[in-house]
């Protein structure tokens, strides 16, 4: 047994040798070789890097927003091919009194809330910012949706009741309209109104759907409400409902909609005018995206490592005509078929992973460029890792099976005579 393990060791050594040395002999030609399982690596794990980045970012935004929350709103997130638009323009808006409703009637709800949002132009003395997203939400909004304040404070029943001038402002407004001065108490001007800066929202960065709360102003919809139409389509009006613990969205689904079509009157068997979105739509439209372009993934990579294989195959063809005498002397002096076939096998496998490891290489280094350029973490994840080592190994042994079966069946006489 220990003079097996020896042999094997010694015939694993001879092999990597072997392998190394056809390597380094001819550059050019293991170049080009190794450049389509590169070119074939770098493909796929690219495009699932890519993927599981951007499905990690959804999947924490979804869960920071919670999973357990329905939206109402005029347009549902999700739709087919036969996507009937023109019925879903004619549709109302969500209301602000049905808020009230569905606060009055609902068992099942744990909170609601009403939200709104449009953009205009926040002011402190000489500085200002454009386009600035303004929020009005009711309130509960705090209730209802995931609301992280890093310094100060939320708004109080009384202050949102009566849509006092209060704001809560995100922190890449606090730091270009403040610099380094302290923000709570100073009055910001928006709509051409004052209002007092009660809290600064906690630092997120992007997040998926670009509802950054960094750039944004929170304002109590009931001050929102006496500058802007909320019953507009223009600034999105949505009610926020999250569901009891223990209670699941379908359940509170299907009472919202009871409510919903008793408040707008909507007989029976006539069509709901209303939408109630959740979360998992969007996790679900964009998993069904990321298969659709995986696979798209896939074939280009394909292309690229069959490519690639063809050529380790031919390299493997030229090495064992090269290395005919070899094979016939080491024959002679005892060396069994699988031996032979396992060195062969052993150097297109070894071939196959530096050219893998490289397009890895590759991955890697464009993970951190682009995560510098974009500011988005793209990470290559262990299992990408392992994947694209996997199928390399997977190539490299489909590339050398035929040309390392063919030398360990070569006649040892023949190959040595091969020589003269």
């Amino acid at each position: 047994m220990k003079n097996k393990t020896m042999l094997f060791i010694k015939l694993f050594r001879e092999s990597y040798l072997f392998a190394f040395q056809a390597i380094i002999v001819n550059k050019l030609r293991t170049l080009l070789t190794l450049l389509g399982i590169t070119i074939g690596i770098f493909s796929i794990i690219s495009v699932f890097t890519v993927f599981d980045s951007l499905e990690n970012k959804i999947k924490s935004s979804i869960e920071s927003l919670g999973d357990n929350v329905l939206f109402v709103q005029k347009w549902p997130w999700a739709f087919g091919s036969d996507y009937p638009w023109w019925k879903y323009m004619k549709r109302p808006v969500a209301k602000y009194k049905e808020l009230t409703e569905i606060e009055k009637r609902s068992q099942v709800a744990s909170a609601s809330s009403f939200m709104a949002n449009t953009r205009r132009t926040v002011k402190y003395n000489s500085n200002s910012i454009n386009n600035t997203i303004i929020v009005g939400v009711s309130k509960n909004y705090n209730n209802t949706m995931s609301v992280k304040i890093g310094l100060g404070r939320f708004f109080t029943d009384n202050e949102s009741n009566a849509g006092n001038s209060v704001a809560i402002i995100g922190s890449d407004i606090a730091t270009n309209l403040f610099n380094s001065t302290e923000p709570l108490g100073k009055e910001i001007s928006i709509f051409g109104r004052k209002l007092t800066v009660i809290g600064v929202f906690e630092r997120e960065g992007d997040n998926s759907f670009g509802n950054n709360a960094d750039q944004q102003v929170m304002v109590p919809i009931n001050f929102f409400r006496t500058v802007i139409d909320i019953n507009s389509e223009s600034v999105d009006p949505t009610i926020i409902v999250r569901a009891k613990t223990g209670i699941a969205n379908q359940q509170l689904k299907d009472e919202l909609t009871g409510i919903l079509r008793s408040v707008r009157s909507i007989r029976p068997g006539e069509e709901d005018n209303f939408a109630i979105n959740e979360m998992s739509m969007i996790n679900n439209a964009f998993e069904s995206l990321f298969k659709t372009i995986s696979i798209i993934g896939w074939i280009i990579g394909m292309f690229s490592l069959i490519v690639g294989g063809f050529g380790i195959a031919n390299i493997m063809f030229v090495s064992v005509k090269e290395r005919t005498p070899i094979i016939g002397i080491q024959k002679s002096l005892g060396a069994k078929n699988y031996f032979i076939m396992f060195e062969f096998l052993f150097e297109a496998v070894f071939l196959s992973i530096i050219g893998g490891i490289v397009g890895l290489l590759i991955v890697y280094s464009g993970t951190l460029i682009a995560s510098a350029v974009t500011g988005f973490a793209f990470t290559l994840t262990l299992k990408n890792i392992f994947l694209g080592v996997g199928v390399s190994f997977i190539i490299g042994v489909i590339a050398g099976i035929i040309p390392a079966f063919v030398a360990s069946r070569l006649s040892p006489v023949e190959a040595i005579r091969f020589s003269s």
